[in-house]
């Protein structure tokens, strides 16, 4: 559509339109990139995930564990040869995670109403929000339930893997993330983050 509004207002200068969009396309890429590998960062700091997700390189002060462990997942999605069934778990997982977000803060806001909060706003909002998120996870469910079970069954097993490996790790597991976290921290130039965590 933007290609043929160009072709009608812009004439011969219509190749813009689809450079503008590839570079807009190639901005918002690069931002998501290194927005993701932060996340993945953020979550091996706090303990989440394994540590060596959480380096440092000492020169670029960038986190490349993060942004290589963001790399290979994405590789390995690249052989999926349906790109909607992985719009589906996406959109599943996000807005699903968002519901339940959502849902806690309102509880919150029940439970604990005199708490100090920086921002305050009126119910009708998040509860709107709410209702659509809930609607949107709802609906998946009818619209693909394949995609749905497949998404939620890794959610699921997210639990125990976080149990065995995070929360109270075997020793043998232990002793291999710390010979991970030490190969990544010489291989990759890095070292532990030394920011201080709230």
């Amino acid at each position: 559509m933007k290609v043929t509004f160009a072709d009608k207002m812009l004439g011969f200068m219509a190749w813009v339109m689809p450079l503008f969009v590839a570079c807009s396309t190639f901005g918002s890429l690069n931002g998501a990139i290194f927005a993701s590998s932060r996340l993945f960062f953020v979550g091996a700091r706090n303990g989440h995930l394994p540590a060596a997700l959480s380096l440092i390189n000492v020169g670029c002060l960038t986190p490349i564990p993060s942004l290589i462990f963001l790399c290979l997942l994405t590789l390995l999605l690249l052989f999926i040869r349906d790109v909607f069934s992985i719009i589906n778990y996406v959109s599943y997982v996000e807005i699903l995670f968002i519901f339940i977000s959502v849902a806690g803060l309102l509880r919150l806001r029940k439970t604990n109403p005199d708490s100090k909060r920086p921002i305050k706003v009126s119910l009708v909002a998040p509860i709107v929000f709410l209702l659509t998120a809930g609607f949107l996870v709802i609906f998946s469910v009818f619209e693909s339930p394949t995609e749905v079970a497949i998404g939620t069954a890794i959610i699921v097993l997210g639990i125990p893997v976080y149990y065995i490996t995070i929360h109270k790790p075997w020793k043998w597991l232990a002793a291999r993330s710390q010979a991970i976290n030490m190969f990544c921290a010489k291989l990759f130039v890095c070292m532990p983050n030394s920011e201080k965590m709230d």
